[in-house]
């Protein structure tokens, strides 16, 4: 894929980018680990300042930053300026908590026979950053603000098709006031991912994207013993009992089903509707998705947006084809849109079957697959039967089926009676093929940072006649 901004609303290619070559990409790995030496002794107190001030920056930038994206990939203009607002408040997020976070925490010194013992958490180097396009902000962010937070240096690879966006990126910290080189963006393709990784300058790896995407980058910072964080697809379940409310349920359904025109991995993909409310949840849910606005993604009206690329459009409608082929049921939409651009009707599927090529894949657009159940532990069953495991919603007033999803439910995030969603406040990852690991809140931080153990004995003169503790040595 080439380096470029083309505008998903139009098929018109807008500005176009030279990858790096070898030695500018030489010049820029070696900048990050000279970087690093100096950055990972700075204060945390130092950071959280500099932090701060990215979030000013993204506050006055936030107009201009929201257009660019949506020029770029086409979610609405009103969904970028939020997602702006959501990369501040991440910046601010870490800034707050960010030092008390990275204090030393005591352990039992009498236990082991010293008279002090801690742990420290300190950065482990410069880690590489492999991100995808549909948050082309956020999903950055969600790696950059924890990172510098801890003392780590950035070098970002991000999607092709967001350029700008990415070179936005490293202007933004460097407006901040970071030191030059502690964030870069590396404009370059998927095939040199391999030589930036093996390098012995690079400490390790966090990438969200797809689950072969997920395998490569694995298995080549395995093989070099690099520490990485996957962050891959997902298929999230939205399950929906008979003590739910149907009007509130079906109404947050369209959201998160619809959210960036569909194209999010936390997206509600599968709807699991108890057969006691199926009929009535079936006509609200179709009702309000086949109201949704399909336009112009700067227009203030739309509510669905251009899919990113040509290519994503024409999977989507592949995967809608193949159902419809195979003997599913077409309730709203199921066509593209006709007008320049790549856009795909909001649509609602019912009978879909395991020959189906959705039934086991990830769908990235707007297309909801609606299934009718007999009980929760038959929607737990059929969602867990899914590869993914990244977030899952249940709407229920019952306290005993609200345990039995959280018990039950392959999932790394559990949401009921509110959809998936991301905040710096909670952990965010998945199990399964939606990969390993943990962005935000502390467990963010410290994935990309050595818990160094301190042991610090008596003085040499309380010692005795070389007796140091009596324990025996592992």
């Amino acid at each position: 894929m080439a380096i470029a901004t083309i505008n998903p609303a139009t098929g018109e290619t807008l500005k176009t980018y030279e990858p790096l070559t070898d030695e500018a990409l030489e010049q820029r790995i070696a900048r990050a680990a000279a970087a690093w030496e100096a950055y990972r002794r700075t204060s945390p107190d130092q950071r959280a300042g500099w932090l701060r001030a990215a979030a000013d920056v993204l506050d006055t930038d936030r107009d201009a930053v929201a257009e660019l994206m949506t020029t770029e990939m086409g979610k609405t203009l009103a969904a970028a300026k939020a997602e702006v607002g959501k990369c501040a408040k991440a910046l601010r997020w870490y800034a707050e908590h960010g030092p008390a976070l990275l204090e030393p925490q005591p352990c039992d010194a009498e236990a082991v026979g010293a008279t002090d013992a801690y742990v420290v958490h300190q950065p482990i180097g410069v880690v590489l950053a492999v991100m995808p396009w549909n948050f082309p902000l956020w999903q950055a962010m969600r790696f950059a603000a924890p990172a510098l937070m801890a003392g780590n240096v950035g070098l970002l690879k991000h999607a092709s098709n967001v350029p700008q966006t990415a070179l936005y990126l490293e202007e933004l910290f460097r407006k901040a006031g970071f030191p030059d080189d502690v964030f870069q963006t590396l404009l370059i393709g998927s095939s040199t991912i391999e030589r930036v990784l093996r390098d012995d300058r690079v400490a390790a790896a966090t990438l969200t994207g797809s689950a072969p995407a997920g395998q490569s980058v694995a298995s080549i910072a395995g093989d070099a013993l690099k520490k990485t964080v996957l962050e891959l697809g997902g298929s999230d379940p939205f399950i929906v009992m008979p003590s739910a409310d149907l009007e509130k349920a079906a109404e947050v359904a369209v959201t998160a089903r619809n959210q960036n025109n569909g194209q999010s991995c936390i997206a509600a993909k599968r709807f699991f509707v108890h057969r006691d409310v199926a009929e009535e949840f079936t006509r609200l849910f179709a009702e309000k998705i086949g109201a949704l606005t399909v336009g112009d993604p700067m227009d203030a009206d739309t509510q669905i947006g251009p899919l990113a690329t040509e290519s994503g459009r024409d999977d989507v409608a592949g995967y809608v084809d193949d159902a419809v082929r195979k003997g599913a049921t077409v309730l709203v939409g199921g066509s593209r849109v006709d007008r320049p651009g790549w856009f795909y009707e909001p649509t609602l599927l019912t009978g879909i079957t395991p020959e189906m090529d959705l039934y086991a894949e990830e769908v990235f657009g707007p297309v909801a697959a609606l299934f009718t159940v007999d009980s929760l532990g038959e929607a737990i069953e059929i969602a867990n039967s899914h590869p993914y495991g990244l977030g899952a919603n249940l709407w229920s007033e019952d306290e005993g089926e609200r345990a039995q999803f959280v018990r039950d439910v392959a999932s790394g995030m559990a949401f009921i009676n509110g959809m998936v969603t991301s905040y710096p406040e909670l952990p965010f990852g998945g199990v399964k093929q939606s990969g390993y690991g943990r962005e935000l809140t502390e467990l963010g931080m410290r994935e990309f940072m050595n818990a160094k153990t301190v042991w610090v004995g008596p003085p040499s003169s309380a010692q005795g006649d070389g007796d140091t503790a009596g324990a025996a040595s592992e």
